[in-house]
């Protein structure tokens, strides 16, 4: 007959919990306009643009009108293009049993990549001017880069998170 707790490990591990994530993020692109951001520089980049048009109209120089208005076109599709790609982001969890890393694209469209923990190891790329440039998973012979759009202060803080939790994982082992 067996006696004591049957759902504790003999190496002091509990095997309810071994799929539980130690560190999870959601990592998002940097964005410095919000909405109302956005409508405030277009309207007053337009406001410009049409005062200057007017004036060039003016002194004769008409085919300017046209420029500023496929600039202000221009300007406004950039940005537009800017917040559909802001709403990409990527999950990164690590539990004792696996490393996952999803990339969510603007459609919806979604990538994973999954590691053993005890293989996996995170690759640094340093600048002393910009600091964080680069966070990469490695495990075997695959690279996937974390964390690629989201500015280096907080590249520096998922960098600090998945390497505290790697060496957790890595120690309990």
């Amino acid at each position: 007959m067996v006696s004591g707790n049957l759902s504790a490990h003999p190496n002091g591990l509990d095997p309810a919990t071994m799929d539980r994530p130690l560190y999870t993020a959601v990592i998002r692109p940097n964005q410095s306009l919000g909405r109302d951001g956005f409508r405030i520089v277009m309207i007053l980049c337009c406001l410009v643009s049409l005062v200057t048009s007017i004036a060039c109209w003016r002194a004769g120089f008409w085919p300017i009108a046209g420029f500023f208005g496929l600039d202000m076109l221009a300007l406004y599709v950039a940005l537009k293009v800017s917040f559909k790609r802001g709403r990409s982001f990527e999950e990164v969890a690590i539990s004792p049993l696996e490393v996952s890393l999803a990339r969510i694209d603007p459609r919806g469209g979604r990538r994973e990549w999954r590691f053993n923990p005890l293989w996996t190891k995170l690759a640094r790329l340093d600048d002393d001017e910009f600091g964080l440039r680069r966070l990469t998973l490695i495990s075997r012979r695959e690279h996937v880069v974390v964390a690629r759009d989201a500015d280096p202060v907080e590249r520096e803080r998922v960098a600090e998170g998945l390497a505290s939790a790697l060496a957790r994982v890595k120690k309990g082992f």
